[in-house]
């Protein structure tokens, strides 16, 4: 009873009562359906756990059976012991597999499965399979060939029958377990169902119960307050007798009510008092608002001229600037277009105007108000009225207002005008003295922005003088951090970098990677001790140092220099120069004086030794012509090494000469072979020809020492003899040779170097062979001069192949004459000279060189011929015989003709008239006098290289060769 009147007294304690009850009987049935649904699950996953780890190990042997059942036939088949021993090693893994199944066992077919497993192991591993694997014969394989085809493949199979089946009916349990699950989740559900419902019905009659005893009599006190809003009498039918809230609320209803009645008559006075004091805060409210708009508009103003210095502020970019300097400045004003532009530069940017329109402006950026505004320095407004576009739909008349600003600089020069356009209003005096605050405000930013300019151009020079010193450069503060360097330095450091990478790398950084890529402890030591002494300005040595990169074998010398403003030191310079080359040289000099001595001693100490024997001793007849032919094999051994010698200065100087004609290149290798076979007999020399196109053109002699040098390398460095193959094929427009040894082969390290000269192969075998290192640089040069390639394969210690290609000649074919004459492989030649003795000189040098020639004096005449029967080059002289057309007519003539434009002309004249030669197509122009064997060179490269594309082409006279 005391419990239900403590509840009773309070409204709050009734409705929490009520909801508590409501909450608890939710909960608890909630609880138990919960805890039902989770005794399913766990029971659902055991269940499925165990079948998923039976299904794991069943399968784990039966892919281990399949392996033996696999291992078995191929050891059956090939007889590979390998394949037993895995049959073997997999037995101790099925049967721990097996006893793990075991473990899992749980229901009468895991235990029939179980013992069928164990029963087929103990069958297949203890009683068949031992005696099947160690058949040996042939025969006997074949028994058990036929043996593993009946009673054992009956077994394996029902084996595995047994196996697939017991695994089908693991997924079917899998499978009910799945469904039994579902089909208790959905009995559960339902029960959940029907609690909510149940639930739902008692709370709606709480629901009920807490609107009847409380949301009455509350709607009771609403309605009788709404009476007495609108002074009428009010009932209150509320129990004055309740021990709650409304009880209480209903006496104190009661009174109020009584006590408003009282009130009314005094609230009606001050009613009347208050509407005089609203009118009076009504206009204090407006003097307020029209107060707040003004500070709103200032401080818009405001925002936007901040908005404008910001921009202009924050940038450096001059396009960005002046784009925020019109659009600010347009927004501040209240402009509808403008822009603003450079006087001394290209650069503007404009706001509502169109690009014609700009460019309309700076086309007269001097003349009319911009000339008035740059000789009066100060702004002013024009009134206007508005264009046809400026209108758009009005059609009364409009004005528009535009405002002229210059932006001074700081020697008072105008340095850029600023126009903006307003519609409809005018510019006044406020605005304008504000606008030329803000143009000094801009003024300073684009002095600021010139500044930053010209010292990014500055910078950028800088780097760019930096990275076009092929050395290295690194500049380093006093804390060695790496202020500046050029890309030179950045491709030593690290390859593929860039200078910003770089800048700005800590001393401890990129020393750590210089020593990690020198490879050398001491090389921070020597580092440190050269910057000090740079700083101390010591003598040149202690600045310097020399190192060698770990991996790419560069070497760089290493300059040190401190550099100081006044006499406070600010940081050291570092240089890097790449000496790799002048090492590799010095070291191939070296070695190279030490070859030379050795070659020229040995053959004077046989000259020099013989000869003293001849002189001291009387000697038989036979035995004097011994030593005379062993002094004479010696002197041209050393007439060879200078020749070389002297081959190697005429090629660097330039002055090494070819006289080149028609060669074919099967004769020569011929005669080289026939030579080199009579020297040794331990090589078998075979020449391979796959082509008819034999025909080069070169100099017979530096041909023939290039490939004697080739063979001669091929039969000297394969000392146990074997075969050197010789062959020539065609390839595109290339004529190869390809010279293959089986000697003692070239190191891979080696190859890039090979054609250096004083260059030799670092290897015992090659200095016991002996030689200078010129041979191939000489050979490389020869075969470059004639427009040719050579390159070399090698494997170390199986041979070497060498590949020569030249320019394949393919020459046209002369009729053959009625009188049967033999077919002559030729070029037509057009000589045009009036000067018969030269003529005839050109002819016979041009004859020599394998060409046909014709002769015409008269210029009419042969270009008549030149009509009916085009040759293949001309050779014209500009004056001819006077009265006749002269060489200029011809060049004219040949250049308006479609059949005759595209004939090469080569201009052979005492006329120094060069500028008319190369107007009329001449690309070069040859003054007699001019020896006849360069004009026949000319002609051959131009027909055979450029395929007659129409050049006029003349030879160069050379100073040191006879003339004409």
């Amino acid at each position: 009873m005391k419990l239900k009147q403590y509840i009773n007294k309070n409204l709050s304690r009734q409705v929490l009562t009520l909801m508590s009850a409501c909450i608890i009987f939710f909960i608890v049935g909630t609880g138990i359906l919960f805890f039902v649904l989770q005794s399913l699950n766990a029971e659902y996953f055991q269940k499925r756990h165990s079948i998923v780890e039976k299904e794991l190990l069943l399968d784990g042997i039966y892919e281990q059976y399949n392996n033996v059942f696999l291992d078995a036939r191929g050891y059956i088949a090939f007889g590979n012991d390998s394949y037993k021993e895995k049959v073997w090693s997999r037995e101790d893994q099925i049967r721990r597999s097996i006893s793990d199944f075991k473990e899992l066992s749980t229901s009468n077919e895991d235990q029939i499965i179980y013992k069928e497993l164990k029963k087929f192991t103990d069958y297949y591993f203890s009683a068949i399979k031992p005696s099947f694997l160690k058949v040996e014969m042939n025969g006997a394989r074949m028994k058990a060939k036929q043996t593993d085809n009946s009673e054992i493949t009956e077994r394996v199979v029902e084996f595995r029958n047994n196996v697939r089946a017991y695994s089908s009916a693991l997924s079917e349990k899998l499978d009910e377990n799945v469904e039994s699950l579902a089909k208790e989740q959905s009995i559960l559900q339902g029960a959940y169902i029907g609690f909510v419902i149940i639930f739902l019905l008692i709370f709606q009659q709480t629901v009920r119960s807490i609107i009847r005893n409380i949301g009455k009599p509350l709607a009771d006190f609403s309605s009788a307050a709404n009476e007495i809003a609108a002074g009428r009498d009010a009932i209150i039918t509320v129990d004055e007798g309740r021990e709650d809230e409304l009880g209480v609320l209903a006496i104190a209803f009661k009174k109020m009510i009584a006590s408003i009645q009282e009130k009314e008559q005094e609230l009606m006075a001050h009613n009347e008092e208050l509407l005089a004091q609203q009118d009076e805060l009504q206009a204090q409210q407006n003097e307020l608002q029209e107060t707040l708009g003004l500070i709103t508009e200032n401080e818009q103003q405001l925002t936007r001229r901040n908005k404008l210095i910001n921009g202009i502020s924050t940038s450096l970019e001059k396009k960005d600037v002046l784009n925020s300097i019109v659009y600010n400045m347009s927004s501040l004003i209240g402009a509808d277009r403008g822009m603003i532009t450079l006087i001394h530069e290209d650069s503007y940017a404009s706001f509502g105007i169109s690009e014609y329109g700009v460019n309309q402006y700076r086309k007269n950026i001097h003349n009319g108000l911009n000339e008035r505004l740059i000789e009066e320095k100060k702004p002013f407004t024009v009134k206007r009225e508005q264009s046809i576009s400026e209108k758009g739909y009005h059609e009364n008349t409009n004005y528009s207002y535009d405002l002229y600003l210059p932006v001074l600089s700081a020697l008072q020069e105008v340095d850029a005008i600023m126009v903006f356009s307003r519609y409809g209003s005018s510019f006044n005096q406020e605005e304008i003295a504000e606008c030329e605050i803000l143009a000094k405000q801009i003024s300073t930013s684009l002095v600021k922005i010139k500044l930053y300019e010209q010292t990014e151009d500055d910078r950028r020079l800088n780097q760019d003088i930096l990275s076009t010193i092929q050395e290295g450069i690194q500049l380093i503060d006093q804390d060695r951090n790496i202020v500046q360097v050029n890309q030179q330095f950045c491709d030593m450091y690290e390859p593929g970098s860039v200078p910003g990478q770089i800048i700005g790398s800590p001393w401890e950084k990129w020393s750590g990677e210089l020593v990690r890529q020198i490879g050398r402890e001491d090389f921070m030591d020597s580092l440190e001790e050269a910057i000090k002494m740079a700083d101390k300005k010591g003598d040149y040595e202690d600045r310097t140092f020399t190192f060698q990169k770990k991996e790419t074998k560069q070497v760089f010398k290493v300059y040190f220099e401190t550099i100081r403003y006044g006499e406070e030191a600010y940081g050291t310079i570092v240089v890097y120069r790449d000496i790799t080359k002048e090492y590799e040289v010095d070291q191939m000099k070296s070695e190279f004086v030490s070859t030379v001595s050795h070659e020229l001693r040995t053959p004077l100490a046989s000259v020099l030794g013989f000869t003293e024997l001849m002189l001291n001793k009387p000697l038989k007849p036979e035995r004097q012509t011994k030593y005379l032919q062993t002094i004479y094999n010696e002197a041209k051994r050393l007439t060879a090494l200078i020749n070389d010698f002297l081959d190697v200065q005429r090629m660097e100087s330039g002055k090494q000469t070819y006289e080149k004609k028609y060669l074919e290149i099967l004769p020569l290798l011929q005669k080289i072979i026939e030579n080199l076979e009579i020297s040794t007999s331990l090589h078998d020399i075979r020449l391979l020809v796959e082509t008819d196109d034999l025909m080069i053109l070169g100099d017979r002699e530096k041909i023939e020492q290039a490939f004697m040098n080739l063979l001669s390398n091929a039969i000297k460095y394969s000392p146990d003899g074997g075969k050197i193959l010789i062959r020539l094929y065609s390839q595109n427009e290339v004529l190869s040779i390809d010279i293959e040894d089986e000697g003692l082969g070239i190191p891979k390290e080696s190859l890039s170097h090979l054609f250096q000269k004083f260059y030799r192969v670092d290897n015992s075998d090659r200095r016991r062979i002996g030689g200078t290192g010129l041979g191939l640089s000489i050979v490389e040069e020869i075969i470059k001069s004639h427009g040719g390639h050579i390159t070399v394969k090698s494997e170390y210690g199986r041979g070497s192949k060498f590949s020569v290609s030249f320019p394949k000649v393919t020459l046209k074919e002369e009729r053959t004459n009625n009188e049967g004459q033999s077919k002559k492989l030729s070029y037509d030649i057009m000589v045009i000279e009036d000067d018969f003795n030269l003529a005839e000189l050109l002819k016979y040098e041009l004859v020599d060189s394998g060409f046909q020639v014709s002769y015409f004096k008269s210029g009419r005449k042969a270009l008549q011929m030149l009509k009916l029967s085009p040759p293949d080059a001309i050779v014209l002289d500009i004056l001819l015989e006077e009265g006749e057309m002269d060489g200029w007519t011809i060049m004219k003539e040949l250049k308006e003709r479609p059949e005759l434009k595209d004939i090469p002309v080569f201009v052979s004249t005492a006329l120094d008239e060069k500028e008319k030669g190369f107007s009329l197509g001449a690309k070069e122009y040859l003054v007699k006098p001019y020896k006849p064997s360069q004009l026949s060179k000319v002609i051959m490269h131009t027909l055979l290289s450029n395929g007659k594309q129409g050049q006029i082409m003349v030879p160069l006279p050379s100073l040191e060769e006879s003339t004409l």
